[in-house]
């Protein structure tokens, strides 16, 4: 009964950042107590999230579940309120997985390990925060609390470039922020009841104006961090300065934020917008997928070109949001948690390269499997998932992507051919650069300045192997078995796409002319499998 009673959701947000406070008081010289100290309560935390889910967590209820409400400043209308679902459930594991396993990854940090460890754990409880807030101002407090452990993160302990990253970063997204305060103000202050609670937010009708223009104003916010085309540009930058923790958490763990928000705001508390910004994110995600992959193709740098991947991989996201179908959201989903563990174990082994080399520029490597074996073969091991190969995760996500928008009844066929043949090239674009990057590092001959030193390429270490492992494992198990992950979310996913597909009629009904093959449904008709010929063409 008192576990029951506990508060899951709380403990599991605060431990990091209470444990984090800590840190300055702990007995160290040489940091290696506090890496020590963090990595117990990163797995600790990781522990406690599992448990909680597995005993207290219903997979077959789609509604907010382990719920906790707290006033917290009332003079503001401030509550502590978090609660986690299908959208959220498996997106806070994915943090707690990646964030511990990055904590692992700064094993050799020498540079104020205090303070690296420090903004680790604040930044742990920051994102678990966004997934599980169920309060407008809370989302916004946690949204922003993450941005300043990155900031430092790259601004300290990052390349050459770091200052001129971490300022393009910062501004970026706070910026973006600015975007989620007034359109989450508005939300909370329309109308007779003012309230921040999002569920009561969702509950609201808004005028199609007001509506489109918050949607607009959280697609630009949401945009920034997942990222969108031509809001993306901080990111190349980011991940090629980061060191490889940094850049671990920012591909495995931040770009999910923009994912999530997009579905949990944009798409389940305003669908009729939705209905009409559908067209457009679709395009924006065929421009994302084609863009991303052929400006891989230009990066000589190592984990500049894997960012560009990224930015290429979560255009399939936005194709899937864009689908107005359960099957097509239900892809979105798998390709965010997919590409965060894909994403997180290659920036890893960048890191690990870099670590040997001294350098991220691949005209400077070669020839390095001789003498590097097992990284060899864990680096093609996330390529292989990255380029969607069967029987791995990276496969079965994008596949349901194009099964949902293909499927969807929402589009002309003209329309939804156009998209998936346009996505179908940045596919088979993306073997190629990604072949082609373990080709000029790890084939061919060895560069003569690397090899001076034999005990410069030294192989992958027990702890790195275990890293890779942790991510590489679940990367296998989802791609044979997608239950794993798709049971989690599945009851929720039905439950928003129909909230959207239910939406249908009421746009159709406002922009006659726009939806002029919409089938009307009769009365007591159910509102799934109506078509929308031109819905594609005229937005």
């Amino acid at each position: 009964m008192l576990l029951m009673e506990m508060p899951w959701l709380s403990t599991i947000i605060l431990l990091p950042l209470i444990a984090a406070l800590a840190i300055p008081f702990i007995p160290d010289k040489n940091g290696k107590t506090v890496r020590w100290y963090a990595l117990g309560v990163g797995i600790a935390d990781l522990a406690l999230t599992v448990y909680a889910f597995w005993q207290h967590y219903d997979l077959q209820n789609p509604d907010f579940q382990l719920a906790e409400t707290y006033a917290w400043v009332p003079q503001l209308g401030l509550n502590w309120s978090v609660a986690v679902d299908g959208l959220s459930m498996p997106l806070i594991v994915l943090t707690g997985l990646v964030t511990t396993l990055a904590m692992l990854a700064g094993w050799n940090v020498t540079t104020k390990p205090r303070l690296f460890y420090f903004l680790m754990l604040a930044m742990y409880s920051a994102q678990i925060g966004v997934f599980a807030a169920q309060d407008m101002l809370l989302f916004f407090l946690m949204w922003e609390l993450e941005l300043v452990p990155v900031y430092l993160l790259i601004s300290i302990w990052g390349g050459p470039k770091r200052q001129y990253a971490a300022t393009k970063f910062i501004l970026y997204t706070a910026l973006g922020s600015i975007f989620i305060l007034l359109a989450g103000l508005t939300m909370a202050f329309y109308g007779s009841n003012v309230t921040f609670n999002m569920v009561e937010i969702g509950q609201k009708y808004f005028p199609m104006s007001l509506e489109v223009l918050l949607y607009a104003a959280l697609l630009i916010a949401f945009g920034v961090k997942l990222p969108i085309f031509p809001l993306h540009t901080w990111l190349p930058d980011a991940h090629g300065e980061a060191s490889a923790p940094v850049s671990m958490i920012l591909a495995g763990v931040l770009l999910k934020m923009g994912g999530y928000a997009l579905i949990r705001m944009n798409v389940e508390m305003l669908p009729h917008a939705h209905i009409y910004f559908a067209p457009v994110l679709a395009i924006l995600g065929v421009v994302n997928i084609v863009y991303g992959a052929l400006t891989a193709f230009a990066q000589d740098n190592l984990k500049r070109r894997l960012a560009c991947s990224s930015i290429s991989h979560m255009g399939f996201v936005l194709i899937g949001i864009a689908s107005l179908t359960d099957v097509g959201l239900t892809g979105a989903i798998l390709q965010m948690l997919s590409h965060g563990l894909i994403a997180a174990a290659l920036f890893f082994l960048s890191g690990v390269t870099y670590e040997r080399t001294h350098t991220l520029a691949m005209e400077k490597m070669g020839g390095m499997a001789k003498s590097m074996p097992k990284v060899f073969a864990l680096f093609t091991a996330g390529s292989m998932a990255s380029l969607a190969l069967p029987g791995m995760s990276g496969f079965i996500g994008e596949l349901t992507v194009f099964l949902g928008f293909a499927t969807s009844d929402a589009f002309n066929p003209t329309f939804k051919a156009v998209v998936i043949v346009l996505a179908a090239v940045g596919l088979i674009a993306t073997p190629v650069y990604l072949l082609s990057m373990l080709r000029r590092v790890f084939y061919g001959p060895e560069n003569a300045q690397l090899t001076i030193d034999p005990w410069l390429l030294v192989d992958a270490k027990p702890r790195e192997i275990l890293i890779t492992l942790c991510l590489i494992l679940p990367i296998i198990g989802i791609g044979l078995y997608p239950k794993i992950a798709t049971q989690t979310y599945d009851v929720k996913v039905v439950e928003v796409a129909a909230n959207v597909r239910d939406a249908l009629p009421v746009v159709a009904q406002q922009r006659e002319r726009l939806y002029s093959g919409y089938i009307a449904p009769k009365l007591g008709e159910p509102t799934q499998g109506l078509v929308v010929a031109d819905l594609g063409k005229g937005a």
